[in-house]
């Protein structure tokens, strides 16, 4: 039988995990980077509801966001480390103006299959988003909603799936389903199990 050995397992820990959950237990504020915008959101997660989420900024003024508008969010605490490792920017995809899609067809999907053995490996990957933003570090854990990076000195950065363009290694390889279907990069880890 042909398996990646603990992908199972891990696959069902973790694939209902939601960030927003995360936070929302936490009670501590969080830097939120919505599609579209070149600041960010300083807020607590109050609510968390299936597609949107409520948030309130240190001033305690509330407001509804759509999750699908939110391309990453972190710990509000780490914004200072984090802030100097955001400035790299794909020029020919943020000219694109591409927006989440709600039709889950159109989204660039990263199947789990190819992360567990990037996350296990600790290869280091480069992240484009819909607007451009190249983000790189190491796959630290995922679930079925968003993929959370750690950048530069292993600090946590969270991206939803649904604003992921692409995904490279360093020699360029790209982790997409749409490329993955065939090359089937995860037959090729150490972790891939024959019998």
């Amino acid at each position: 039988m042909q398996h990646l050995s603990g992908f199972d397992e891990y696959r069902n820990e973790n694939l209902k995990k939601s960030v927003f959950k995360n936070a929302l237990a936490s009670d501590d504020l969080w830097c939120i980077h919505l599609h579209g915008q070149t600041s960010s959101l300083n807020a607590r997660i109050v609510e968390d509801d299936i597609y949107e989420v409520t948030i309130e900024t240190e001033k305690m003024q509330r407001s509804v966001i759509k999750k699908l508008d939110v391309k990453y969010l972190y710990p509000g605490d780490q914004q200072e480390q984090i802030l100097p490792l955001l400035k790299k920017a794909d020029k020919k995809v943020k000219n694109m103006g591409l927006t989440p899609s709600e039709n889950l067809s159109a989204r660039h999907f990263v199947k789990n299959k190819s992360l567990f053995p990037l996350m296990k490996e600790r290869e280091v990957v480069f992240f484009t988003l819909l607007d451009g933003d190249i983000l790189r570090g190491l796959v630290l854990a995922f679930s079925m909603y968003d993929i959370t990076v750690g950048l530069k000195g292993g600090t946590p950065l969270t991206i939803l799936r649904h604003s992921i363009y692409d995904l490279r290694n360093k020699a360029g390889r790209c982790y997409l389903k749409s490329f993955q279907q065939a090359a089937r990069d995860w037959e090729k880890s150490a972790l891939f199990v024959t019998k």
